[in-house]
């Protein structure tokens, strides 16, 4: 069975890295650290139980579980979208999102 508890060091470099970490942060990132190691360890066993016969099922389970992030243009699009069709207003982090976006563009 996988250790998924996040070694000792792990947890003070979380602490050390940010001002401002509350218990719920640190608690969200050793969730995270935790099923990451599940994870792996599962795409470990099926390549050694000769299971991951097919050569992109490991790639393919870990893209599955652990999806990229959107893109800022995608989270300043969706800020956008969700502000026109009248879902929400625009708010600080919404125009913070979008200001970002298009600081990032070329002029």
């Amino acid at each position: 069975m996988t250790d998924i508890t996040p070694p000792p060091e792990l947890v003070q470099q979380w602490i050390n890295e940010e001002d401002g970490l509350t218990a719920g942060h640190i608690a969200a990132r050793a969730a995270q650290w935790g099923a990451d190691q599940e994870l792996e360890a599962c795409c470990e066993w099926l390549h050694w139980q000769n299971l991951a016969t097919h050569s992109e099922l490991i790639p393919s389970l870990r893209a599955a579980r652990r999806p990229k992030p959107p893109s800022l243009k995608e989270q300043a699009l969706e800020a956008l979208g969700r502000y026109m069709t009248g879902e929400t207003i625009l708010t600080k982090d919404s125009l913070d999102t979008i200001r970002r976006a298009l600081e990032k563009l070329d002029d």
